[in-house]
């Protein structure tokens, strides 16, 4: 045993021996494929470790383990949702319903990337289903609302993946240009602070970023969306068409969002439904390089969600206007107001003149 042993240490002096330049040439091959082996699984599409960056407290994968009640759990259900063995169905086709999951721990990455596998299908024919799911970063988590399942006014982060035209229902004279008209399903995403309103009835357009068309119901293939958030920069991406092919919907620079908020997804069904089921969401912390000028400036904290550069950002928000009773009632006493101070008016007035009058007896 002890030949081999010192053969192979021979073998490592500087030397020259022809059975260990053999020996060498024979292995270099065997070495360089291990090595590539070591290091392929690890690398995602854009450079970065995908698999050691995984982050498992934020990701809903199957079995669901992570969801539910108990004290263990890293994920809340809300509403209808509930778990299958193949997905979290947050909707079922059915009218009226409401259903979301939401993280319980709030996210202090500063890069991060998200890749989830949905699935929206039903028995409603083309514009005759709803409404629709939502994904989430924001500061409020769990709460019951008019936006695809979630609270209106919220803060933060949300992507839409809007599957019925309320604004052509509500409003069918009205025409756009070719390029600013709508196929509906159509992702879109909003940044708000408290303050904004989602107009449901023009379906997010007043306060959107960006979005595109996105036929992704009642397909049979997988559907994913990727959101990315890199250097204050929001990508979302998305591979629908069962060709493992990632094409951009939107990207916009200058979106600043605060760490310690709560990702979720959630989904409402109306009038029309649809089974809206999510799959997988995976979370993965990006490792992005910096220069001293960026880490030194993305030191600052930020305390509100905003984008650079949005005029919109500051617009005042819109007062409701008043209804129909509300405006009759108003111009009726404002007549009988206008009515009593003339009448006073002309009472003071003759009593002034017959005071008038009777100074001059």
């Amino acid at each position: 045993m002890a030949a081999p042993a010192n053969e192979w240490l021979s073998c490592t002096l500087p030397a020259s021996n022809p059975a260990c330049d053999a020996r060498r040439a024979a292995m270099s091959p065997v070495l360089f494929v291990s090595l590539l082996l070591l290091v392929a699984p690890c690398r995602g599409d854009a450079g970065y470790d995908m698999d050691e960056f995984l982050k498992r407290e934020y990701s809903l994968t199957k079995p669901y383990q992570g969801v539910g009640s108990s004290s263990s759990s890293h994920w809340d259900l809300m509403g209808t949702a509930m778990i299958t063995p193949e997905h979290v169905r947050l909707t079922p086709d059915l009218q009226s319903r409401l259903g979301a999951v939401w993280s319980r721990i709030p996210c202090f990455l500063r890069d991060w990337e998200m890749k989830v596998q949905f699935k929206i299908h039903g028995q409603g024919k083309k514009n005759l289903n709803g409404d629709g799911m939502a994904l989430w970063l924001t500061k409020e988590r769990m709460q019951n609302g008019p936006v695809f399942g979630n609270m209106n006014r919220f803060t933060g982060l949300g992507i839409f993946v809007d599957t019925y035209p309320n604004e052509d229902k509500n409003e069918p004279q009205k025409s756009y240009s070719p390029g600013s008209q709508r196929v509906f399903p159509y992702i879109s995403a909003m940044v708000a602070n408290g303050s904004q309103l989602y107009d449901h009835d023009h379906d997010g357009r007043p306060t959107e970023l960006g979005g595109c068309t996105a036929l992704v119901r009642n397909v049979n293939h997988d559907t994913f969306l990727l959101i990315r958030y890199m250097q204050n920069r929001l990508t979302v991406m998305m591979d629908i068409d069962g060709k493992q092919d990632w094409r951009e919907c939107l990207d916009v620079p200058g979106v600043r969002l605060p760490k310690g908020y709560y990702f979720g997804a959630s989904s409402a069904t109306g009038d029309l439904s649809d089974n809206h089921d999510l799959i997988s969401l995976r979370l993965y912390q990006l490792t992005v390089h910096r220069t001293p000028e960026e880490e030194e400036r993305d030191l600052e904290e930020i305390t509100l969600p905003s984008v650079d550069n949005m005029p919109l950002w500051n617009a005042v928000e819109k007062q409701d206007g008043m209804s129909g009773v509300t405006l009759f009632f108003t111009i009726l006493f404002s007549i009988i107001g206008i009515f009593v101070l003339v009448v006073v008016a002309v009472v003071l007035y003759g009593r002034w003149k017959e005071k008038s009058r009777k100074r001059f007896y």
